[in-house]
């Protein structure tokens, strides 16, 4: 009898708990609303936004303005502020300062810049001077018994490679028959010359396989007069070491060779053999300077932070994020053509999402346990920049990171849909989802292609932190100028941030930490 009572009361227990519970969600779900969703969507995406590129003038407004609203909501700065710099800079080649003279003995020779010389993008800011070392075909390959550093020093010494691999067109080729390995990358071929002590790196295209010979590197503004030289590419910058990296054409293969035949020769006695053939070219001397005009410039991550209720678990956190930075406009356009690539659903949508469900979360009387973080990204445009610099200089502990929730283009196809990004590489963290979804009534559909790694939840994911993306899918407007406000369902923005919200909430009072499936290369 007394068993049964306790059991009983326990039960009465659990469902008051519960109940209770629930109240606090609905308290919450009860902020997110479609004209809330339009009144942040409409501000984001409007004309005057001008596509909030990375970085730009319009990029930093909107960051305030999210800044502005996160603390209206009264969600709390990190580290005294709404933002984390991230810093980028725009690099043009220096035609003046750059140059490739190479000479054996008393011979020397200077090469001309684009015609026989172009550097890659990835080159360093720097001259260096050396003696040439011929590497073959650049590779180090252990799991194909091939190492084309195998037996010659390149310590201190510029490298001249060829690209591609070993039997390219060889269907019986050690290296994957006809199909191209990793190691036929150029970018593999530089870290794999940098490992080995490079100062420098020249590339040439393998001329038994390939008749354009000509250096193609990278198309620099300084070298174009069709490109407009203010449309120079803006990347990340990270302390990486980088060495002069460029591609030489048939006249530097006809200075060291003395023919393109002989290096024809050579590389097919590689090929043939399976087997490197490196040396040092003696009595060579090489300069080689790669000069770039560098500007610095900042865009803005853009953070709030809700601290966890629990003493032990307010340690553990649950990042949700978005993307808030779009393609931005077009500089040549017509008069009264639509010029402006608006990013409604891409991602003013998603930022929405984030924004509202934080004003959901700041709202509760009763916090979660584990503490909450906010993220906007931007520069996911120009390559996921935003969140790889999160990754990489975190705010909070990302082995104290339980999970990350993202919401990207949220505002499309149909009112009751939804695809989820992460489903196999997830399990643990799709079966809360699948389960909140009981109460949001979605459909989840199959995505309509694999966006895994095109989203800011990916750089998450690669750090081994649970994340999955929250999505109505790709349309004929993505990346174009009719992704507009007028185009957006709100009613769907609200009922995707609702499903977000309720499995951020119960992620933030769980006690797990959530699994993955490592995602095979």
């Amino acid at each position: 009898m007394k068993k049964t009572i306790c059991i009983t009361l326990s039960f009465c227990i659990f469902l008051v708990g519960n109940i209770f519970s629930q109240k606090k969600v609905e308290q919450g779900i009860k902020q997110i609303t479609p004209e809330l969703l339009k009144q942040y969507i409409d501000y984001l995406a409007s004309d005057s936004m001008k596509g909030r590129n990375t970085p730009s003038r319009e990029l930093d407004l909107a960051a305030d303005y999210i800044a502005n609203e996160f603390e209206l909501m009264g969600v709390k700065k990190v580290n005294g502020s709404y933002f984390q710099n991230i810093p980028f800079c725009s690099k043009n080649l220096n035609v003046n300062k750059s140059y490739l003279k190479i000479s054996f003995g008393q011979d020397s020779k200077s090469f001309n810049l684009k015609t026989d010389f172009t550097p890659f993008e990835m080159t360093a800011d720097t001259m260096v001077k050396s003696s040439l070392v011929f590497a073959g075909y650049g590779i180090t390959a252990p799991e194909y018994k091939y190492d084309d550093y195998k037996d010659i020093d390149v310590k201190g010494k510029i490298v001249l490679v060829m690209k591609h691999e070993p039997g390219e067109k060889d269907s019986k080729s050690p290296f994957d028959g006809v199909t191209d390995t990793k190691y036929s990358l150029i970018f593999d071929k530089l870290e794999n010359a940098k490992q080995h002590g490079a100062i420098g790196l020249l590339v040439v295209t393998d001329p038994l396989n390939h008749i354009m010979l000509t250096p193609q590197g990278y198309p620099w503004p300084s070298l174009s007069k069709f490109m407009p030289q203010d449309n120079i590419p803006i990347e990340m910058c990270v302390n990486e070491m980088l060495i002069p990296f460029v591609q030489v054409g048939d006249a530097v293969i006809k200075y060291l060779f003395g023919s393109v035949d002989s290096l024809k020769k050579i590389q097919k006695r590689i090929d043939t053999s399976n087997s490197p053939l490196s040396f040092n070219l003696n009595s060579s001397d090489c300069e080689l300077s790669t000069k770039l005009d560098i500007k610095n410039i900042i865009a803005k991550n853009v953070v709030g932070f809700i601290e966890g209720k629990d003493s032990k678990l307010k340690n553990e956190l649950l990042v949700i994020g978005g993307h808030y930075d779009h393609v931005g406009y077009m500089k040549n356009h017509k008069d009264g053509e639509d010029y402006i690539f608006n990013g409604a659903d891409d991602n003013a949508s998603g930022t929405a999402g984030v924004m509202v469900t934080a004003k959901a979360f700041a709202s509760m009387k009763v916090k979660p346990k584990r503490s909450i973080l906010f993220i906007l990204f931007a520069g996911e445009e120009k390559g996921l920049y935003g969140s790889k610099y999160y990754c990489d200089n975190p705010l909070f502990s990302t082995a104290k990171t339980v999970a990350m929730l993202n919401m990207d283009m949220i505002g499309r196809n149909g009112n009751d849909s939804i695809e989820l990004e992460g489903v196999l590489l997830n399990p643990a963290l799709n079966r809360i989802i699948v389960k909140e979804n009981r109460k949001v009534g979605l459909k989840v559909v199959d995505p309509t292609e694999d966006m895994y790694a095109r989203s800011d939840h990916y750089n998450f994911y690669k750090k081994g932190i649970s994340s999955m993306g929250f999505t109505s899918g790709l349309h004929k407007d993505y990346h174009t100028v009719r992704d507009n406000p007028n185009v957006i369902n709100h009613f769907k923005v609200a009922q995707i941030t609702k499903l977000a919200f309720r499995t951020a909430w119960f992620v933030a009072n769980d006690k797990k930490y959530y699994s993955i499936v490592k995602k095979k290369k």
